[in-house]
């Protein structure tokens, strides 16, 4: 237990709804999950599905209409030819890193993964016994990957390789070349699987999203996370799934059986609404963030010391904040107890993100334009 780490959003989530409870006037901008709610017809597809009686026990990796759903959009989408067999359906995101390194990794073995990035990565990596080996992933760098350093980190000890793009919680997002570059880096090692994070692969405000999987020789080397609580406002839904390298698939299917045993069935059948119905909202969701982007990213950038890049894809910014004095951590703790604005410091995603703060502009724009001037009278003093 010693090994595992946490998820920081939940701790200052927790310190900031206790700060509220006293009456202060607290903006949330700590916790990554969209502000909408869920499509109102996957709503509408669980409530029939529960009156139908979808709620029993259902396959341990997936309702194969589920499954056949995921293949064909991701075929559809991420451009490689994706099959159902290959598909398994977990309670969110989580799962898919936590059996991804349970399967792959040991004593010995090198994960490399990014830096700043989901906590998580580097926490399953501890506890499963490897060892994590952080790439930077740099603001002066457009928050991408140094391709030369990832050379470098990559070696015969490394079983797992996570890429996450876009990404939380930069919101920064790999190019074409880059995704090659990786591709032609893991096929000169056999023995590296990637898994590559693809939760936010729908919200794209700058370039493209391209899927390393989609490369030739990338299908079978490849597990893809992605899920329903980004792209369809379904956090609390707990939906997530892995499109898996063939040899991959009986391990997952023992880890889920041993674990969660299934994802609820009503829920899934809400999740091929989500993938075959309307998408309307998605799209109006993802156009709503571009505008909040503008907002948030203008408003700090007019306060002194404060540094903010705009970010291609997700709902974050990372300004950096060292001009103002501060260091990430205190200026968020500052920040809260001072003006009720709950940002994340940038050293709950690695060492890397010291001197930034993230905040998730998944807000309204009347409570992010508020925060924008919170923050700049704080900064101000």
């Amino acid at each position: 237990m010693a090994r595992i780490g946490s998820e920081t959003a939940f701790e200052a989530a927790a310190r900031a709804r206790a700060l509220e409870a006293t009456g202060r006037s607290v903006i949330h901008l700590e916790i990554g999950e969209p502000d909408f709610d869920t499509p109102a017809n996957v709503r509408a597809a669980a409530q029939t599905a529960l009156d139908e009686g979808w709620t029993h026990y259902g396959p341990f990796l997936g309702l194969p209409a589920l499954r056949e759903a995921i293949a064909a959009d991701a075929t559809a989408r991420k451009g490689f030819g994706a099959t159902a067999d290959r598909v398994a359906v977990v309670p969110g995101g989580k799962p898919v890193m936590f059996f991804a390194l349970l399967a792959l990794a040991q004593e010995g073995d090198a994960v490399v993964y990014p830096d700043p990035g989901f906590p998580i990565y580097e926490s399953m990596a501890r506890y499963v016994g490897a060892t994590p080996v952080p790439y930077a992933i740099t603001q002066a760098n457009d928050f991408r990957v140094d391709l030369d350093e990832l050379e470098r980190l990559v070696t015969d000890r490394t079983r797992l390789l996570i890429i996450n793009s876009p990404a939380n919680p930069t919101g920064g997002v790999f190019t074409r070349e880059d995704i090659e570059r990786i591709a032609e880096l893991v096929l000169r090692h056999p023995e590296v699987t990637v898994l590559a994070d693809e939760i936010y692969g729908r919200i794209v405000h700058d370039g493209e999203h391209v899927s390393i999987a989609s490369l030739p020789g990338l299908a079978d080397r490849t597990i893809v996370l992605d899920g329903f609580s980004k792209t369809y406002a379904m956090t609390g839904w707990r939906m997530g799934y892995a499109i898996l390298p063939p040899a991959l698939v009986d391990p997952f299917a023992k880890l889920i059986i041993n674990s969660v045993s299934c994802v609820s069935s009503f829920s899934q059948v809400a999740a091929i609404e989500a993938l075959t119905g309307p998408q309307d909202d998605v799209e109006a969701m993802v156009a709503e963030f571009r505008v909040r982007r503008t907002l948030v990213v203008d408003g700090l950038n007019r306060i002194p010391g404060i540094e903010c890049a705009v970010p291609a894809g997700a709902f974050y910014v990372f300004p950096r904040v060292r001009g103002t004095g501060l260091s990430g951590a205190e200026f968020a703790d500052r920040l809260l107890a001072e003006t009720g604005v709950c940002v994340l410091s940038g050293t709950a995603f690695g060492s890397v993100g010291a001197g930034h703060v993230r905040i998730s502009y998944a807000a309204s724009r009347e409570q992010l334009a508020e925060a924008i001037d919170r923050i700049e009278a704080f900064v101000r003093g």
